[in-house]
């Protein structure tokens, strides 16, 4: 049992690492409120006073700001529902006994470590390209035309390069739930006489909704932050402009750090709202 004198030398070690955790994440974020109330342009004069809410009006009330939040929770919205529901068809696959078992796992996580530059570009060129691409190639073969994905189904083509990055990291914490389920249950249950599809429902999914709502929360918090992506791939046209890359915008483009930092801020609102809705909606089954 920790005693006073121990609980107090534990606190004293730790103290350096949360000051460093906490400077880590406050200093940038005092900055960024700094610079959000003040009309600061690098290029064109640099600091020019103090602007109040005038940069946080401008941003919110921008002809891009809606439809970029629109396609945020498009992306977000259509990537989570993807590789949720593909993550557990192949974590239940790769849970099955093969041939090179091993192999297989090591193929289908691969896609995490690719970095999102690179995967953009791979599909752009090698699978969305309209002339040579593969796509193109096979709408071809069977007689219909190619389809221009980046100009024609720019979000769709987010969506789907986005989700080959993180079907990975689902299919991985899924699998490794249905690897914690003991077999007894479904011994028991085939026994019994219960088919494959009610094992599934009644016994498999509420076993593994604890490691779907973590796959939730940890994706959604970086799905916010897409940019790569569409930087590679549509330079945010047709729709694909999300909030992050409006701000990104804002700043590099047009050399606006406070409407830049307004923008952040909007973000940072944004993503609390999410999470506050997931933990009430979904985060409930981490407390059972």
């Amino acid at each position: 049992m920790a005693t006073q004198h121990s609980r107090s030398a534990a606190r004293l070690m730790m103290a350096p690492a949360v000051i460093l955790l906490l400077g880590w994440m406050l200093v940038p974020l005092t900055m960024t409120l700094y610079f959000s109330f003040k009309k600061y342009l690098p290029l064109r004069g640099g600091d020019l006073g103090w602007v109040g809410f005038d940069n946080y009006v401008r941003f919110v009330t921008s002809s891009a700001f809606w439809p970029s939040i629109y396609a945020t929770l498009i992306i977000v919205g259509g990537v989570l529902v993807i590789t949720v529901t593909l993550g557990v068809l192949l974590a239940l696959l790769l849970d099955r006994p093969m041939w090179g078992q091993g192999i297989v796992r090591i193929l289908v996580i691969a896609p995490f470590f690719v970095m999102p530059t690179v995967s953009a570009l791979v599909w752009k060129n090698m699978f969305m390209d309209p002339i040579n691409g593969l796509f193109a190639h096979l709408w071809k073969f069977f007689g219909a035309e190619p389809v221009q994905w980046m100009s024609q189904a720019s979000l769709p083509s987010i969506i789907m390069i986005v989700s080959w990055q993180w079907l990975p990291f689902a299919t991985l914490i899924l699998l490794t739930a249905i690897q914690s389920l003991d077999g007894e249950q479904l011994e028991a249950s085939e026994m019994d006489g219960a088919p494959p599809l009610k094992r599934f429902w009644f016994i498999i999914l509420p076993h593994m909704s604890r490691a779907i709502t973590v796959v939730i929360l940890i994706q959604t918090i970086f799905l916010l932050a897409v940019f790569a992506e569409i930087f590679v791939t549509t330079g945010g046209a047709f729709g694909t402009k999300t909030l992050s890359y409006l701000i990104f915008q804002r700043v590099l483009e047009s050399q606006n750090i406070g409407l830049g930092s307004a923008g952040g801020v909007y973000a940072i609102i944004l993503a609390n709202i999410i999470a506050i809705f997931l933990m009430r909606i979904v985060g409930k089954n981490l407390d059972n």
